[in-house]
């Protein structure tokens, strides 16, 4: 029986329901700062041992630990996880900062567990269907794609205050992942530079400032085979939200998610004989294409949330520790998701000039002194004026 514990509250229920569809999975173990909230859920759930110390939960003897915790905790949680042998799904983003990226894939380097990022967008079904599709080559070449997550969030800063800092108190694309993650997948390659551009600053938090975000953050991508992908954050724009807008072009095809007002997913497909002018609902093609880990949990997956993806990503995660294999969103694929999105915060403060992604399957090993040069790019660690690591990228 492996034993999972949770650490961070209310997220970490998400993965709860997921987690016990599993016959060899028992929850033995939940961490939260806040002792008020751990108690609650913890009764809720059933969970007989809780902790507010992070290192004292890891010593619970769990063999998994989700780690749910506010964005600058992802990567030093985990490897603390990856040190002592845990296996680790992490949420979103990975890392906030080139440092963290480096440790984190030490870590997973050298440690004998999983680590994989939960992802839960790639696992939604009309993703995985479009994905089958591009397998199957019925979009030919794909060469551009899209990705928006727009959910507007002003009053959810001052309930999780975290984010005033690490999403709406950051200037970029702070939270891509889930926009550029399913793009990747369809395009299977990772992104090589990034140009990135704001709207401008037109909102004030409760107290007045500024905030530091740009409503509508954008970047472009280019891909190792030349392919661009637009991808567009916004959460703080009076709007409705729109958070699983993709689309993406091919040669043979083209797909567009739907946006709202009766719209629905859709597709014009050349090998399938389509009107050159006229769309078909993806659902005509779902039967044909929906992949086999839809079509066997599809009723558990739409009662676990994020639209089936919690499930279906823990699916993906425990196979991986079963079959001793790497998942899909391993450490690598985990840092082509997140690095883009820190590199649009250097490049929108240059006025949206393109600078590269560091691919870290190159990284043999950690620097030990500051600064110093990812080598083979120009990505470099600094120190600080209080001496702390931060990331920039230097022109050449």
């Amino acid at each position: 029986m492996l034993k999972v514990g949770l650490v961070g509250l209310p997220r970490a229920r998400g993965f709860a329901a997921a987690f016990r569809t599993q016959p060899d999975v028992e929850i033995t173990a939940a961490c939260d700062i806040n002792p008020e909230a751990l108690q609650r859920m913890c009764d809720d759930l059933g969970i007989e041992k809780r902790y507010t110390d992070y290192e004292a939960f890891l010593d619970s003897d769990v063999d998994i630990v989700v780690v749910s915790t506010p964005m600058p905790f992802h990567a030093p949680q985990a490897v603390a996880a990856l040190e002592r042998g845990i296996h680790v799904l992490s949420e979103v983003p990975a890392i906030v900062d080139l440092t963290q990226a480096w440790r984190l894939v030490e870590a997973a380097r050298s440690s004998s567990a999983i680590y994989m990022m939960a992802e839960n967008y790639c696992y939604l079904k009309a993703v995985g269907i479009v994905r089958e599709m591009v397998r199957q080559g019925l979009f030919g070449t794909p060469y551009y794609g899209e990705g928006e997550y727009l959910h507007e969030l002003k009053g959810l800063n001052e309930i999780t205050r975290w984010r005033r800092v690490w999403q709406t108190g950051l200037n970029g694309v702070t939270y891509g992942t889930h926009s550029l993650g399913p793009l990747l997948w369809w395009f299977g390659e990772r992104v090589v530079t990034v140009s990135g551009l704001g709207s401008g600053h037109h909102y004030r938090d409760p107290r007045g400032a500024e905030y530091e975000q740009e409503d509508t953050c954008m970047m472009l991508c280019k891909t190792e085979r030349g392919g661009l992908l637009r991808v567009r954050v916004d959460m703080l724009s009076n709007r409705p939200h729109l958070m699983t807008y993709y689309s993406l072009q091919g040669t043979k095809g083209c797909y567009e998610a739907a946006r709202g007002c009766g719209d629905v997913d859709k597709v014009w497909l050349a090998d399938r004989g389509d009107d050159p002018n006229a769309w078909r609902p993806l659902s005509d093609l779902a039967e044909e294409f929906t992949p086999e880990n839809w079509r066997k949990w599809e009723k558990q997956a739409r009662e676990a949330g994020h639209g089936g993806g919690d499930l279906l990503q823990v699916l993906d995660f425990m196979a991986a520790i079963r079959d001793g294999a790497g998942p899909e969103v391993d450490v690598y694929a985990a840092l082509d998701f997140s690095m883009p999105g820190l590199i649009s915060q250097e490049s929108i403060a240059r006025r949206g000039a393109p600078l590269p992604v560091p691919d870290f399957r190159s990284v043999k090993r950690f620097p030990g002194d500051l600064p110093t040069e990812l080598k083979g790019s120009s990505v470099m660690v600094r120190a600080t004026p209080d001496g702390q690591p931060a990331w920039q990228v230097e022109q050449r």
